[in-house]
């Protein structure tokens, strides 16, 4: 195998050799997609040049365009080219690389389609020396999930193992984990007719992110910040997810989507566990999961009666962005010029347990917004400010209003965690400053952050789950949401219909593509005293 060039590979520190991945047979649907193009044959690659992967190994992509092993190859190696960020394409590599790559067309519904993969899998078994370990990616539309799924388990390639054998073979799915509750209930029955819990592997990007990885590490393991993590010391927390690009070539899928079910109800829902979660009794996958789940189960449902006091949603109108005009959502490419589509979205969120009773968790998410970032920011309670009245003046307001201690972590981009303090600014007179200390992953450490699909395929590929989410997590999100969704699908934008604090609801478009977000959202936190962070 190619030898990577790079000094230190931080995937490999901590990894045991009993943890490496066996021989294996990687079976992509969805093949001549974006997403393998993009993400999943660069972070195969990737894995490859840093000696992640096993001697024995193959990837079989399908989908229904006709190409030989060579000409998808040839495809596969002008994507790598393309989309790898951080790791050079070489010859050598490559040409070693390919050789684990082969095709076969088929129409993923027809199950004439799976006895040719069938069939191809035992040569590669024989040929790779595979040894019959299956795992296979779902990256396709997901209205292929459960015809995929009904086909394997019929062709005999998907089956179900006891708990306690290897979780061979695979199935990797990606993210909407179905439209609504009952379609994801269905999705989950029909994963679970054919395969066990430990053998399914649903894919969530955001877990796969360094920054979001580090949440437990910076919580459980510095004694210093774990005590004040509390209702006792936190005043609100915020988790934002913001792009400046619109929908792209996406405009069908968004249609069906929204901001709410893109973002809110996987990817910020992830992250909200992760903060809030108690401490695991274990770093085992099942411990770390059981607690997750927990925090969704603890927050408050939405009440129909005040819905509206706790979610807002928006459509982007035409607008700058990063200098340049953009048109509305209603014109982009297949999206109806009527559309009631949010490509924004904000909650108010509480958690009703012990640790989190009366702080309100503040999410927000949107398309065509003023800055591309994902944070999470933790606003701490402000101290007495009886010590410093004596100051007066703008004095005595900056150290009432303008410094809160927040604590931030950034996600995209710059990954890094700042802490922003008050301290005495120098002269002969005390003058309050708010000062931060900022820490990258980029300057700390030297050395390439791993993508997050490097660590999620390679997670899959060994067998550990805990970074995917589990089937009772994804229903305890889709129970949570739901209500919201089907309020939203009843109430037109402009037209509320709680009893509740009325705000001033408008039609879609109600934001300008190049700011926050609607009115609305800043006077959904005004209500409980608090404001955006600016970003």
């Amino acid at each position: 195998m190619a030898q990577s060039t790079m000094v230190e590979n931080p995937l490999l520190v901590g990894l045991p050799e009993e943890k490496r991945p066996e021989p294996f047979a990687l079976v992509i649907f969805g093949a001549h997609g974006d997403l393998t193009k993009r993400k999943l044959l660069p972070a195969l690659y990737a894995l490859y040049v840093q000696d992640l992967l096993p001697e024995s190994f193959a990837i079989l992509g399908t989908s229904r365009t006709q190409m030989s092993d060579d000409q998808f190859r040839d495809a596969m190696r002008e994507s790598v080219s393309k989309y790898s960020e951080d790791i050079e394409l070489e010859k050598a590599s490559w040409d070693s690389f390919a050789k684990s790559l082969f095709y076969r067309a088929g129409d993923s519904t027809d199950l004439d389609a799976y006895k040719l993969l069938s069939k191809t899998l035992d040569e590669l078994k024989s040929s790779r020396g595979t040894m019959g370990n299956h795992i296979f990616y779902l990256s396709t539309s997901p209205s292929l999930y459960v015809p995929i799924i009904t086909r394997l388990a019929e062709s005999g390639l998907a089956f179900k193992r006891k708990i306690n054998e290897p979780a061979w073979p695979r199935v990797v799915v990606e993210k909407p984990f179905g439209h609504n509750l009952s379609s994801s209930i269905e999705l989950d029955s029909i994963l679970h007719d054919a395969l066990r819990e430990h053998q399914i592997y649903r894919i969530d990007h955001y877990l796969g992110k360094e920054t979001v990885q580090n949440i437990m590490c910076f919580r459980f393991a510095n004694s210093i910040f774990e005590p004040i993590w509390t209702r006792e010391f936190v005043d609100h927390i915020q988790i934002t997810g913001a792009e400046t690009i619109g929908v792209e070539e996406r405009g069908p899928y968004y249609e069906e989507a929204g901001a709410s079910r893109d973002m809110i109800q996987n990817h910020l829902m992830q992250l909200v566990a992760l903060v809030a979660m108690e401490p695991p009794i274990s770093l085992d996958p099942e411990s770390t999961r059981d607690e997750r789940v927990k925090v969704l189960k603890a927050i408050r449902p939405f009440d129909p009666d005040t819905i509206d006091d706790f979610a807002v949603r928006g459509q982007y109108g035409e607008g700058f962005v990063l200098g340049n005009r953009v048109k509305r959502y209603r014109d982009e490419d297949r999206v109806s010029p009527e559309s009631n589509t949010d490509t924004f979205a904000a909650l108010k969120l509480f958690i009703d347990n012990w640790r989190w009773a009366g702080v309100p968790f503040y999410l927000r998410s949107g398309k065509r917004l003023a800055k591309r970032v994902t944070e999470i920011a933790i606003q701490f309670r402000k101290p007495p400010q009886k010590l410093f009245e004596e100051m007066g003046g703008a004095a005595l307001r900056l150290a009432k209003s303008e410094n809160p201690n927040v604590l931030v972590m950034r996600i995209q981009p710059d990954d890094g965690i700042s802490l922003r303090f008050a301290t005495k600014q120098p002269g002969p007179t005390t003058q309050i400053r708010a000062l931060t200390m900022d820490f990258r992953y980029g300057t700390a450490f030297g050395s390439r952050t791993p993508s997050a699909y490097e660590r999620l395929i390679l997670d899959s590929l060994i067998g550990d789950p805990s970074l995917f989410a589990r089937s009772d997590f994804v229903e305890a999100s889709w129970r949570l949401i739901d209500p919201l969704l089907e309020h939203w699908s009843k109430t037109m934008p402009g037209k509320s219909s709680r009893h509740g604090t009325q705000l001033n609801h408008r039609p879609f478009p109600n934001y300008e593509s190049g700011s926050w977000g609607p009115a609305e959202s800043h006077e959904l936190l005004a209500l409980c005293g608090h404001e955006w962070r600016e970003l």
